[in-house]
């Protein structure tokens, strides 16, 4: 026998588990019911494809048993089982993306209640067992293995691992029951009636009897191969739980059936909120497929696009093979047209949804917009779909995003750009010098401070006959023609510094000219209307990419009298080494008001501390 200590983050949530306030502990029993139906699935697939397999298929099962007077309840399938191996890294750890990001936002949460709701959110299953039960003991036998193993824990941080010689295949959990306690919602859970109010409450779906004594106690009928007349909603909520290990309700659930040469059915969800995982590299996605109610995988990729990974749910198809693999889906004809079929189901959920039930809409956007939008840059066949049922932050309002066809609807005569900027925060855009004179004009501009932001601009061209222009880029045409006469004029004034500064700067900027944009700033920085952003070139060195180093323009605010200043000393005394540093200032003050990096920080304090020194 070993002793081992639990991996530290595990052993973390194991004790929030342990001390949870969360009031609803009977779904402990539904975590354990759902462990074991994977177990089920699993053995009947590998039985499947490996004939040789030494395993009895012939009454997959679950089985309750329950003994009153040692104030035990035991949970046994007859599935795949586990080895040593597979309890250490399935019990002893916790091997899912998201546990430091779960830990850190437990540690700002001070109310219990919200601390219950994010341990629900995580899913740990097996973990909530004790919440119920001082010790628990678990035996187990992988088919196609020999020997045994029995794991015992009381979760103090610590569990013991021995090896077992006459364990049948399978698993079998023993809980060893806390004290009965109504006003900490702790049950009997040794009683058959609390037992089956349980199961039929939580797992009546399961697709395997399970058995209380000799008595079946769940109806088994697969859930998405019923009509929704003959399913409630809380049926739907249970089993959504059952598959996702999320405690809490969908968000919108979403039943297909294809008939026909191909056919299929589908019971897909919105979850209500956004896994820890959802924008980690190694996050699960993809939905459950079955084969003629024969499980075949889980997190199937080639059925949902990777923007739409946070569905959960199932498919089953009549006519595939149940010998399939990952790679003969991704190239499968039959999967692609169901795939295909799937998507555009889930983005018209979402856009019945976005005129119908607005504050439903609004939760969705706010947990899976950014995730979304990556649909944007990789899905052209629903680009304008994606574009219709997308919302964006925006000048119009401080609180509500607004929808393209609002902005477009909001337009100013003569207006023929959606305007945008993006930026690392909102009041980083709204303080931009970029902004003032679309701001003193009116002009709504989009607030785009997600980083999938800075690739979909770049792809997508534009919406209903509208182009996308961001702000930052190219030359800005907002003048009526009376000011654009007096541009003119000003740029004819203004030639001898415009020169002089871009010749002084070369290595900095590719251009200096006058600027449109500006109303009280002295100086932007802006890029040619082809260029790539500077946070999308960052982007791309980050990931390896080599980029040439892009030249941006320096534009001027003719108007502010740091600039008239400069234009008035050029001209009375060309050769003052001191303008050239005044030049540099204004250069690097324009880099720091769109939150760029000075390629020399300590050169850019001295010559600034130089001219104020100058000036006193």
């Amino acid at each position: 026998m070993e002793t081992l200590e639990f991996q530290a983050e595990s052993r973390q949530l194991l004790q929030l588990m342990v001390h949870s306030l969360y009031s609803n502990k009977d779904i402990f029993l539904r975590e354990l019911i759902s462990n074991a139906s994977d177990a089920l699935d699993k053995l009947k697939l590998e039985a499947y494809r490996n004939k040789d397999l030494d395993a009895d298929t012939a009454d997959l099962h679950i089985q309750l048993e329950a003994d009153a007077e040692a104030r035990t309840l035991t949970v046994r399938d007859n599935g795949i089982g586990m080895s040593r191996d597979d309890v250490i890294d399935l019990i002893g750890t916790i091997a899912k993306s998201g546990t430091a990001e779960l830990l850190r936002k437990l540690k700002e949460t001070k109310d219990s209640t919200a601390s219950a709701d994010l341990i629900g959110q995580f899913g740990v299953g097996f973990y909530s067992s004790f919440m119920v039960a001082d010790k628990v003991t678990l035996v187990t036998r992988r088919a196609g293995e020999s020997q045994g193993t029995r794991w015992e824990s009381t979760g103090e941080g610590t569990y013991t691992i021995d090896e077992v010689e006459d364990a049948p295949v399978g698993t079998a959990v023993t809980l060893h029951l806390k004290p009965e306690d109504a006003d900490d919602h702790l049950y009997d859970y040794t009683a058959d009636w609390k037992l089956k109010e349980i199961v039929q409450r939580y797992s009546d779906f399961i697709t395997w009897p399970v058995r209380l004594g000799d008595e079946t106690v769940n109806s088994m009928k697969a859930l998405w191969a019923r009509s929704k007349d003959d399913a409630t909603e809380q049926e739907y909520h249970e089993f959504y739980k059952h598959i996702s290990h999320d405690w809490t309700d969908p968000l919108e659930t979403i039943q297909l059936r294809a008939e026909g040469t191909f056919e299929y059915q589908a019971l897909l969800f919105i979850p209500s909120h956004a896994p820890l995982d959802l924008y980690m590299r190694d996050s699960k996605r993809g939905v459950q497929l079955y084969v003629k109610r024969v499980f075949i995988m889980d997190d199937c990729e080639a059925l949902m696009p990777e923007y739409l990974r946070f569905v959960k749910g199932v498919v089953d198809a009549q006519d595939l093979s149940l010998n399939v693999s990952r790679e003969i889906l991704q190239q499968d004809r039959q999967i692609q047209l169901m795939r295909r079929r799937l998507v555009k189901k889930v983005l018209s959920t979402v856009k019945a949804m976005q005129s119908t039930e607005p504050e439903k809409y609004a939760t969705f956007w706010k947990e899976f917009g950014p995730a979304v939008k990556e649909g944007l840059v990789n899905d052209a066949d629903n680009r304008e779909t994606l574009l219709e049922i997308s919302s964006f932050a925006s000048t119009h309002d401080a609180e509500k995003p607004t929808t393209l066809r609002e902005y477009v609807e909001r337009m100013k005569d003569g207006q023929e750009h959606i305007y945008y900027l993006t930026g690392a925060s909102r009041s980083m855009i709204e303080h931009s010098p970029h902004m003032e004179a679309f701001q003193a004009k009116g002009y709504e501009v989009l607030v785009l401070t997600d980083a999938v932001d800075e690739m979909w601009v770049e792809s997508v061209t534009g919406f209903e006959g509208k182009n996308f222009q961001s702000i930052a880029k190219g030359q800005v045409d907002l003048d009526s023609d009376e000011e654009k006469k007096e541009a003119d004029e000003q740029q004819k004034d203004f030639a001898g510094l415009l020169g002089w500064m871009g010749e002084t700067l070369s290595e900095q900027v590719k251009e200096v000219r006058l600027s449109s944009r500006l109303t009280t700033s002295p100086a932007c920085i802006v890029g040619d209307a082809n260029d790539v952003s500077p946070t999308l070139e960052k982007m791309y060195r980050a990931m390896g990419q080599e980029m040439p180093q892009i030249k941006r323009i320096l534009e001027l605010n003719p108007d502010h009298e740091l600039v008239s200043g400069l234009r008035k000393a050029h001209e009375e005394r060309k050769d003052d080494p001191a303008l050239a540093e005044t030049a540099e200032i204004l250069y690097g003050m324009a880099l720091l008001a769109e939150g760029g990096e000075l390629s020399d920080p300590p050169r850019f304090m001295r010559l600034l501390a130089g001219r104020l020194a100058a000036a006193m």
